[in-house]
């Protein structure tokens, strides 16, 4: 968990997790710190005499991230700040608070919870849950009453993405509670 203060903010990192998630692209890296550098690894010659490879240390939060895989630094930019939107998501918990309008834009009409991974909701909407469940002390039952879902809905929501159920089951080992499976 990433819990401090800003060095030009009283606010507590925790609650500063959801304007940073809504900043567009410029707005974030705009807060980071960005080094460029050449990634070693298959690619051919060009991929030896440019700096593509992209790593970006959020300041605020401490979140590191690189992104190397491309011969192009613009891509690699690009894959970077998506990894940063996925770590601040899955690693910068704040305090639970009313969330309903966000599950309700993605709730279909049988109850459940729709959103795919390339929406702009989605890593704010898994952030939630994750601090749904960390405020329940890693119980789904607990954290599913208090986003308003069926245990079973948010266990499918958490276990539908390996990374949000890799979070979700650290925070249950935390809490001396077995980790959760897909079915």
């Amino acid at each position: 968990m990433q819990v401090g203060r800003t060095s030009n903010s009283s606010a507590p990192l925790t609650f500063q997790r959801t304007a940073w998630l809504a900043l567009d692209d410029a707005g974030l890296l705009r807060q980071c710190e960005v080094d460029t550098y050449r990634a070693s690894g298959p690619g051919g010659q060009k991929r030896n005499k440019t700096d593509s490879a992209v790593r970006l240390r959020h300041v605020p939060s401490g979140q590191i991230v690189i992104a190397e895989e491309s011969r192009s630094q613009h891509q690699n930019r690009a894959r970077a700040l998506k990894r940063l939107r996925a770590a601040l998501a899955l690693h910068v918990r704040q305090p639970l608070d009313a969330a309903s309008e966000l599950i309700a834009r993605h709730r279909d009409a049988d109850g459940r919870i729709a959103v795919s991974a390339r929406n702009a909701d989605y890593w704010p909407l898994m952030a939630l849950l994750l601090d749904a469940l960390a405020a329940a002390g890693g119980e789904v039952h607990r954290a599913a009453d208090r986003l308003g879902l069926s245990t079973a809905r948010l266990s499918a929501l958490i276990t539908s993405d390996e990374k949000v159920m890799a979070e979700a089951n650290r925070l249950r080992r935390e809490a001396g509670l077995k980790p959760l499976t897909r079915r």
